[in-house]
């Protein structure tokens, strides 16, 4: 693995650098730099690396979907609601008297239609109009 970026590459060099010092010093050695051109870690530490990264991304896309999902549902149960409460209102409005009307609108539209040949409306107040077709 290469590591390019310079503030990284910079604290790594400058803890070799002063390591390097304490334990040459007293052999009269004074290290002046310790450039990083290219750092190549070993193959098991950077693979545990790569999978350390790849487990963090899968959590965090699994946190994303999560939450994706919860919005979801939340979405779900507020229409649900909506429904819910829209089906009451009508429900309490709703009596023999505007079904009868709502049923005669019917009846008329059916009569109206050109595809309507012999409209027989139903024996009471609660039976749809039978539309026959000769």
């Amino acid at each position: 693995m290469n590591w390019e970026r310079g503030s990284l590459r910079q604290q790594i060099s400058q803890q070799i650098r002063e390591q390097l010092s304490q334990r040459v010093a007293s052999r009269g050695i004074v290290v002046e730099d310790t450039p990083l051109r290219k750092l190549d870690l070993p193959d098991n530490f950077r693979k545990s690396v790569e999978q350390k990264l790849r487990i963090e991304q899968e959590a965090q896309q699994m946190d994303f979907i999560l939450k994706k999902e919860n919005t979801e549902a939340e979405r779900k149960r507020i229409e649900a609601k909506g429904i819910a409460d829209s089906q009451k209102i009508i429900s309490e409005g709703l009596n023999d008297k505007i079904l009868q009307l709502r049923r005669i609108e019917a009846t008329e539209k059916l009569a109206a239609s050109q595809n309507a040949k012999v409209v027989v409306v139903g024996g009471g107040t609660s039976a749809p109009p039978i539309n026959l077709q000769p």
